[in-house]
């Protein structure tokens, strides 16, 4: 699931920490070329250690000469003196070599490495034209780069590890942005509709073939699994075989249907569905409509007219992942004529790019609400954004 998406991410943290560690060792090298040990430290190093060890001819109190041959003396205390003043002479040699090997850069530019904007900017270029070609819109894709240099440009790092978590912390975080869209879970809805001893109204829009009446029957099912009881409405009276088709759903998980004739007003059929749920206590109500494209005019009016008839709690869009941008624009076009206040994303289990599942609630200010992940009921599962950042960049 969403391995084109994942591959993209991935390869750019690979290039960035790659970019970014082999410009860390051009500037060290340059460093050192620039202050080579064997230039003028090494001259400083000599002479500071002459100077150290120069004293003056006259003075029998001191035990050292200008060479670093002591002077043959017959005191042992001398001797020793002479000695202790030798190591002191080789520690101070070792002192200024490390200061030359620090003033040289070396050690400095290992231990830290300021990323610019010339470290990744080609590398982020790159991924913004991947994720277009994965079909993550447009938008999207400028607000993660963008994101991911803004937290990445001006940071310090010390080995090539920090670039990587570095890059990859950035990457989440833009990621999140992307898939933090506010709105209450279904369950809360229903439970809020229970306290007032009224069913909470569902109602699906999208186009045919996106596989909305087999997701109603699967959301059915998820209610059913956690007590809830769910009444179905086949208010898809224009296309043939609709409404057996939802009733055969409805039969074999054992939901109540209401259903009219074909061709009956789609908006009395919903409206009996809302009347028996109340009438009899149930918790929710799943209403079918036609699938249609958004472009159909007449048939998108009579959605509007099941809307204003039974005022729908929550609308939710059903689009096919694997439609890409053709999905988002789907959606755009349905939220604009009725409002949509959540998405059900179909195939998910076989859409290897991802764009879809990124982009449509950032484009559309709505959340995503569930994934359909295989053929059968059960398969269906709560969106969750932290498990999608997973899927797509890892823990």
């Amino acid at each position: 699931m969403f391995d084109s998406l994942k591959k993209k991410f991935n390869g750019a943290i690979g290039k960035i920490s790659d970019k970014v560690s082999k410009e860390a060792e051009e500037e060290a090298e340059q460093k050192a070329v620039e202050t080579s040990p064997e230039d003028k430290p090494e001259e400083e190093i000599k002479n500071a250690s002459e100077n150290k060890i120069e004293t003056s001819e006259e003075s029998d109190d001191v035990p050292i000469k200008k060479s670093f041959i002591p002077w043959k003396r017959d005191k042992s205390s001398e001797n020793e003196e002479i000695e202790v003043g030798n190591e002191e002479i080789s520690s101070e040699i070792e002192d200024e070599t490390l200061i030359a090997d620090e003033k040289s850069g070396i050690l400095s530019f290992i231990r830290e490495k300021t990323i610019s904007d010339k470290d990744v900017e080609d590398i982020l270029w790159e991924l913004e034209m991947s994720l277009l070609e994965s079909d993550v819109a447009l938008e999207v894709a400028e607000k993660i780069i963008n994101s991911v240099k803004e937290n990445l440009v001006g940071k310090k790092i010390k080995r090539r590890s920090d670039v990587a978590k570095l890059t990859k912390k950035a990457l989440k975080q833009a990621i999140s942005e992307i898939l933090d869209v506010e709105g209450k879970t279904i369950k809360i809805l229903v439970d809020e509709k229970k306290s007032k001893n009224e069913p909470l109204i569902v109602m699906f829009v999208g186009i045919n073939g996106t596989g909305k009446t087999t997701t109603i029957a699967k959301i059915a099912t998820y209610f059913i699994n956690d007590g809830y009881h769910p009444v179905i409405a086949a208010s898809d009276t224009f296309r043939a075989g609709a409404i057996e088709q939802i009733t055969h759903h409805a039969d074999k998980i054992g939901v109540k249907i209401i259903k009219h004739k074909k061709g009956a007003d789609p908006a009395a059929v919903a409206y009996d569905a809302v009347s028996h749920a109340k009438a009899k206590t149930r918790d929710v109500v799943l209403v079918d409509t036609a699938g249609r494209m958004q472009t159909n005019v007449n048939l998108m009016d009579e959605m509007k007219k099941i809307k204003r008839v039974i005022s729908p709690d929550l609308i939710l869009f059903v689009g096919d992942a694997l439609t890409g941008n053709d999905a988002v624009e789907q959606a755009l076009k349905f939220n604009d004529a009725v409002g949509i206040d959540g998405i059900i994303l179909t195939k998910a289990d076989a859409d290897s790019k991802g764009g879809a599942a990124l982009s449509i609630g950032y484009v559309i200010n709505k959340p995503i609400m569930f994934l359909g992940t295989g053929q059968s009921y059960e398969d269906i599962m709560e969106f969750n954004p932290d498990w999608m950042v997973e899927q797509i960049i890892g823990a």
